[in-house]
């Protein structure tokens, strides 16, 4: 059963995530996700990306790099269609939690970067 967890940004928006069952069927739809680490304070975010297109799991990668970087991580995933919505959203993430394979990939600036369909360099 998939849990709902709230992360805010730092314009304070608040979005609502659910965790992935990553063995289910995918919908061929837009999605900001994040990957989490569980802490005791809840879920600490190593890295927030967006895709055009959920089943085409691009975030698949990045998961096993996070685990071998951080351990037991987890996907969570919010759906948003509209692309510039995405967008908006990952750069408030980046912004307010400096998720740090992010962070790794892009530098301080991270918030202009799109994660997801495209390979980080």
């Amino acid at each position: 059963m998939s849990e709902t967890i709230e992360f805010a940004g730092k314009s304070g928006a608040r979005y609502r995530y659910m965790t992935l069952d990553e063995t289910r069927f995918l919908p061929p739809a837009g999605a900001n996700y994040v990957i989490a680490q569980r802490t005791g304070q809840g879920r600490t975010i190593v890295l927030a990306g967006e895709t055009d297109n959920l089943a085409v799991r691009a975030w698949q990668d990045r998961l096993e790099e996070a685990k071998g970087r951080y351990g037991d991580v987890e996907v969570l995933t919010r759906l948003n269609v509209k692309s510039a919505v995405r967008r908006e959203e990952l750069a408030d993430m980046i912004d307010g939690h400096q998720p740090p394979m992010n962070v790794d990939d892009k530098g301080p600036s991270a918030s202009s970067a799109r994660q997801g369909d495209q390979p980080s360099p």
